[in-house]
């Protein structure tokens, strides 16, 4: 079945590929095992060195790159080329900390000598999504090269330009022949290669459902998985909060990269004292919102990535009204050619009905009002999701609560909810296991090896 390159904005087939035979991914998959078994050896200074060198590569084309992900996504360009950006934040992030995350650290016990060293384990499968085409893979793959591993991508079969061009960039960066190749294969082959004795971890960023089935996969052959599924952050404004930080910054979560992120804020729940003057300013910069090609840099909304997800949350809008909710701006597709769908707004929804909690990909934001902050809490928790979480208020003990209560993977104060090399990132719940990024990531696919040595002398011959 061949893989396609299909533009949102316009539906036009940019450009097709063929699906790897048996005899390509086995090819690759071999590859994969003998240039681990050297490259690990590889000093981390070396490692480093390339690493700068895939940060470099990836600033000075992030105009082209930005362009490639544009024209197979949909994303608004200027986010694109930041995109090409943040991926070289991490490149050099790990590329300057690697080293001092995986040293090897001392412990004090009744042996002469004992400590922790952190080895790679081999060639890791990642099964990445196509909304943030390049940050998704490269918040795996720098950290994953740096500690010694070798990466194979399986990435999402709408952006296979995308995918061949971060290889090419690894490429470029003089990693050798092996530690980053890109499958061009569909989904149906997954479960083959994961269960190939040779792939010895896996990492998922997508549904639910996916996540389930490559856990399931990798967990009948005893290998590790990290897994970043779906959320349905909550975003909480309290009486003491800037208004008007918080509802400019509340538009910009919904809307990043179209609405269509695992950390987009979703479920907007407000103080009663304060929710009326919130929906009017929200309503209002919504509504505002320029929709139209992507390659413009003055458009804020550009098309959803296929025409599917246009239909599902199409459905999704339908499902809440007709369950109680009411669309105050918004709610239907929009006329022209490509994937568009008016930025919308939902009140009145049903806290019992499935659509309250779920994730909706794309520019769609619901709006709930709340009496005090436990009611705020008891909503925002109220959803199978744990990913991010945002919470508007300046009550040093209401933030305490909010820090202490939420159940998610990370909780922003006063801001909004975004990923940084510097820290962990990752969910709970159904939203996933595992985390990226920082310290913690790097150590996710390794050894984490003891070692105890004592001297003991041996006895002395005596006649």
């Amino acid at each position: 079945m061949p893989i396609a390159s299909i533009n949102p904005t316009t539906g036009e087939t940019l450009k097709t590929f063929s699906a790897l035979t048996a005899a390509q991914i086995e090819e690759k998959l071999q590859l994969a095992a003998d240039t681990f078994r050297t490259y690990r050896h590889t000093p981390m200074n070396e490692r480093a060195r390339m690493m700068q060198r895939a940060a470099e590569i990836l600033e000075a084309d992030k105009q082209a790159l930005g362009k490639m992900m544009t024209e197979e996504m949909g994303k608004p360009i200027k986010a694109a080329i930041a995109e090409a950006e943040k991926c070289a934040s991490v490149c050099r992030y790990y590329a300057e900390n690697a080293q001092r995350h995986l040293a090897d650290q001392i412990v004090e016990t009744n042996a002469q000598k004992s400590y922790v060293r952190f080895q790679p384990l081999g060639p890791v499968l990642a099964v990445m999504p196509w909304n943030f085409p390049f940050w998704q893979v490269f918040r795996f793959a720098a950290p994953a090269l740096m500690a010694g591993n070798v990466g194979l991508l399986k990435h999402a079969s709408n952006v296979p330009q995308c995918a061949l061009a971060i290889e090419d960039i690894f490429a470029r960066a003089g990693f050798p022949k092996g530690a980053f190749q890109t499958l061009l294969i569909g989904s149906e082959v997954v479960e083959e290669i994961l269960n190939d004795r040779r792939v010895v971890a896996a990492t998922l960023t997508g549904s639910e459902p996916a996540g389930r089935s490559v856990a399931g996969t990798a967990g009948k052959q005893i290998k590790k998985t990290v897994l970043e599924l779906g959320g349905s952050d909550p975003f909480i404004v309290m009486p003491t909060a800037n208004l008007n930080e918080a509802v400019t910054t509340a538009v910009k979560a919904r809307t990043i990269n179209n609405g269509q992120s695992c950390i987009a804020a979703k479920r907007f729940i407000v103080a009663n004292e304060i929710y009326d003057e919130f929906e009017r300013r929200f309503v209002e910069e919504m509504r505002a919102l320029k929709i139209g090609d992507p390659m413009e840099e003055s458009t804020d909304i550009g098309p959803l990535a296929t025409p599917q997800i246009v239909n599902d949350i199409d459905e999704q809008v339908k499902k809440a009204v007709a369950s109680g909710a009411r669309v105050l701006t918004g709610g239907k597709k929009i006329d022209r050619p490509g994937n568009f769908y008016e930025p919308t707004v939902l009140v009145d929804l049903d806290i019992e009905a499935p659509v309250s909690c779920e994730e909706i990909f794309g520019p769609v934001a619901m709006l709930f009002r709340v009496s005090d902050i436990n009611e705020a809490i008891r909503i925002a928790n109220a959803t199978p999701f744990g990913l991010g979480a945002a919470a508007w208020t300046n009550d040093a003990k209401e933030q305490a609560q909010f820090i202490e209560e939420i159940e998610a993977g990370s909780v922003f104060i006063n801001g909004m909810v975004a990923s940084d090399p510097r820290l962990p990132f990752g969910g709970v719940k159904n939203s996933g296991y595992g985390r990226e990024l920082a310290e913690f990531g790097i150590r996710e696919f390794v050894n984490i090896k003891t070692v105890w040595v004592t001297q003991i002398t041996q006895n002395k011959k005596t006649d």
